[in-house]
């Protein structure tokens, strides 16, 4: 396989640093292609604008993803993107390692999908979910967080943990056609011994030496809906 790891951590020893370098090695070991884009290493620009396009089919009033589209053929995408978008369409796999931030992501990873997942190529018209211009690639998210297991799910303090990830696992992921798998979730972090982070990462390097063993999360298929996107009745 071909890994890209888009790490988002803004300290170089944290754990979810430790998580990468896991992922890496374990990666390397099983004979894998790995790249590495360390966003906060990198200065990632996470906001999109019309900076991001080296010429407009439209100067005077900027639409975003057409423009997007529009670069793409022209290739007038600004090279940071283009650079983003060519790890992309080599990786098999996507993992996007972060911590999570006020129950979302770090604002420069939420930056990277913006700006990187480019209308026109990874989506577009009715090209999402199984259709998606992603299709056939697999995504894993694997967050740290400071809260305890037992305070996400249905009637936890937090809700289940997979609500708090649906704009990324379902909105963003399986919207653009990857095979989503089940996140790897490292709890409590900051407060555990270093007995128990050493335990995580072990289990994290068993669970990517068994990925093809993964059934992806489900999600809508086109062909449940009409032309409309009305759902077909069962």
């Amino acid at each position: 396989m071909k890994v890209l790891i888009v790490h988002a951590h803004p300290e170089p020893q944290s754990f979810t640093a430790a998580l990468r370098d896991q992922a890496v090695a374990t990666l390397e070991a099983q004979g894998h292609e790995v790249q590495v884009s360390d966003l906060y290493k990198m200065n990632w620009n996470p906001v999109a604008s019309a900076d991001d396009f080296s010429s407009r089919e439209n100067p005077e009033y900027l639409v975003y993803a057409l423009e997007q589209r529009l670069g793409v053929k022209s290739q007038s995408l600004a090279a940071d993107i283009q650079a983003e978008l060519d790890k992309l369409l080599w990786a098999d796999l996507l993992i996007l390692n972060f911590p999570i931030f006020w129950f979302s992501t770090p604002a420069i990873l939420k930056g990277w999908i913006d700006r990187v997942l480019v209308s026109g190529i990874c989506y577009g018209g009715k090209r999402f979910y199984d259709q998606g211009g992603l299709s056939g690639k697999k995504a894993l998210v694997t967050v740290t967080l400071g809260g305890r297991e037992h305070m996400f799910g249905e009637d936890a303090i937090h809700g289940p943990l997979q609500d708090m990830l649906r704009p990324i696992l379902r909105g963003t992921l399986a919207y653009v056609g990857f095979d989503v798998l089940e996140p790897f979730v490292a709890w409590h972090v900051p407060y555990i011994s270093d007995e128990a982070r050493q335990q995580f990462l072990v289990d994290y390097s068993q669970r990517l030496q068994h990925l093809s063993d993964d059934q992806p999360l489900v999600f809508p298929k086109l062909a449940q809906f009409d032309d409309r996107l009305y759902p077909l009745p069962k």
